[in-house]
C-alpha cells in the first residue's frame, strides 16, 4: 500500500481574487470549497451531473501538467479548449514522495488520446495494438493493465462509462492491485460498484458543498440497493403501470 498520499489536499490561493459569480466558481461546491483532503490510495468524488465534481478533478490535472484531453504528461493535445479558469486558482500540498507514474482519464476525450497514440506510433503501453482497434472497454481495461505501472497519481473521469458491469468488478482488481504497488488514485464516478471500494475517502459534491460520506449514505447507493430490491414496484411506480 502507498505509505502517503502523493496528493495530500488542495485549497484556493487567494479567494478576493475570484469572481465567485462566474463559472465555475459559482458552482456551489466550487463556491463553499475551503479545501480538500485525500486519501493516501483512493478517493471518490460523487455527485450529480453539473455537481463540479469533473470540473475540480479536471483543475487538479491541469495544475499537475496534464493535458485537459487526458492522457500522461507528454500527451499535449489541442483539438479542444474548454477547459475553466479554476486551475489557475488552486494550490497543490504534495508530500515530499514523487509519484514514477501518473494518467489523467477523460471518458469524453479518450477517442483523441487514442488517435494521437495511433499518429505517434506508441502502443506498447496500450496492449500492442491500435486503441481504436478495441471496444471502449477493452481499451479501458488495457490502459489499466498495461499503461499504468503503479508507483502513479492516477485521475480518472467516469471510468466507468465505458465498462460493463462484470468489467466495473475487474477494473476494482485492477484498481486494488496497483494500490499495492503504491498508487494513489483520485476518480470521479456514478458507479455504485466502484464506490464500494473499502476504505476509499468518499467525497459527495451537492448544492451544499462537498462533505465526506459512507459508502451506504450515498445516493448512489441507497437508489440502486432500493431499485434492485424493489425493482418491480419501483418500474411500476416510474412509468405509472
Amino acid at each position: 500500500m502507498n505509505p502517503l498520499p502523493y496528493l495530500k489536499s488542495l485549497g484556493i490561493k487567494d479567494r478576493s481574487r475570484v469572481d465567485w459569480s462566474s463559472y465555475p466558481f459559482s458552482i456551489p461546491s466550487v463556491k463553499k470549497l475551503q479545501s480538500l483532503h485525500f486519501h493516501k490510495n483512493v478517493t471518490f468524488f460523487v455527485g450529480e451531473n453539473g455537481s463540479g465534481k469533473s470540473t475540480i478533478l479536471e483543475a487538479i490535472a491541469l495544475a499537475l501538467g496534464f493535458s485537459e484531453e487526458g492522457g500522461t504528461k507528454n500527451v499535449r493535445l489541442d483539438t479542444a479548449s474548454t477547459a475553466s479558469e479554476l486551475s489557475a486558482h488552486i494550490k497543490l500540498i504534495r508530500s515530499y514522495a514523487k509519484p514514477g507514474d501518473g494518467y489523467f482519464l477523460r471518458a469524453e476525450s479518450f477517442y483523441n488520446v487514442a488517435s494521437y497514440m495511433d499518429e505517434v506510433g506508441y502502443l506498447d503501453g496500450y496492449g500492442g495494438k491500435s486503441i481504436h482497434a478495441k471496444s471502449h472497454g477493452e481499451a479501458f481495461m488495457d490502459l489499466m493493465t498495461y499503461k499504468f505501472r503503479g508507483n502513479g497519481l492516477y485521475l480518472l473521469d467516469e471510468p466507468e462509462a465505458a465498462l460493463s458491469p462484470s468489467r466495473i468488478l475487474a477494473a476494482l482488481y485492477a484498481i486494488d492491485s496497483l494500490v499495492k504497488e503504491k498508487a494513489q488514485f483520485i476518480i470521479a464516478t456514478h458507479s455504485p460498484i466502484l464506490l464500494a471500494y473499502p476504505n476509499a475517502k468518499i467525497l459527495q459534491f451537492s448544492d451544499s458543498g462537498i462533505t465526506e460520506v459512507s459508502y451506504e449514505h450515498t445516493e448512489h447507493f441507497r437508489i440502486t440497493k432500493d431499485f434492485l430490491n424493489n425493482y418491480e414496484h419501483r418500474i411500476s411506480q416510474l412509468l405509472d403501470q
